[in-house]
């Protein structure tokens, strides 16, 4: 896995919704700030395969996917020390798993600049 870019951005983000439009939006708007790669699954089984073929060095999580939670793909994350964040409609009010609770989220609709700090903050932690 190559160090995240000089301007403190991932190469690499995975971004795990089940609506193909919203990703495609995050999609342009993350690779807008200088991300080389951006995937997407959308559901939870896709997003476990796409980790274990190639982990991302960051991932957005929309916390209900069709059917499922992204909440297995947020504990494989957290077992690879992959930083994440949960992306949902349904604001602060979203119950989270406690294991969960203290992690970022980025409400939809989002602002370009808060996803890009959500970004950028990611991937300087340790």
């Amino acid at each position: 896995m190559e160090p995240a870019s000089y301007d403190g951005m991932p190469n690499d983000v995975l971004i795990v919704e089940d609506d193909p439009i919203i990703a495609l939006d995050f999609e342009d708007t993350i690779l807008g700030f200088g991300v080389k790669t951006v995937r997407a699954a959308a559901n939870v089984a896709k997003a476990l395969d796409m980790i274990a073929d190639r982990p991302p060095e960051f991932a957005l999580l929309d916390v209900s996917l069709i059917r499922e939670k992204s909440f297995a793909v947020a504990e494989r994350l957290e077992a690879l020390k992959i930083p994440f964040a949960f992306v949902t409609g349904y604001g602060a009010d979203t119950m989270l798993p406690a294991a969960f609770a203290t992690r970022p989220r980025l409400p939809k609709p989002y602002s370009t600049d808060a996803l890009q700090a959500l970004l950028k903050n990611g991937c300087s932690r340790p």
